[in-house]
């Protein structure tokens, strides 16, 4: 099966996101934060695509998310945790690179 280009793009853009999560204190970011974590890998897209995504890595119960004014704030959950160990796959999400891989 061959994935378009928008594909791919989502689903790095959900492991970045995924990881971006993993790599805070608290496993929380808000949803301007998570943007300028996606445009250092070059994907640009508006604030509205970053929360459609957002919405849809919490209906697989890898994140948590709450509303704050016109943010959305993002909590790493066990799921997204079990995706980034290799514990699970998830499918919609890239899978991350085996350490030293």
């Amino acid at each position: 099966m061959t994935r378009t280009m928008e594909e791919i793009v989502r689903e790095q853009a959900r492991l970045i996101t995924l990881k971006a999560l993993a790599g805070q204190v608290d496993e929380t970011l808000n949803s301007d934060l998570l943007m300028y974590e996606l445009q250092a890998f070059g994907i640009n897209k508006p604030r509205e695509w970053l929360h459609e995504q957002l919405k849809w890595l919490q209906t697989l119960d890898a994140i948590t998310l709450r509303q704050a004014g016109s943010l959305l704030v993002a909590k790493l959950a066990a799921r997204g945790a079990e995706h980034l160990n290799y514990t699970i796959a998830i499918e919609g999400i890239q899978r991350p690179s085996r350490p030293g891989g």
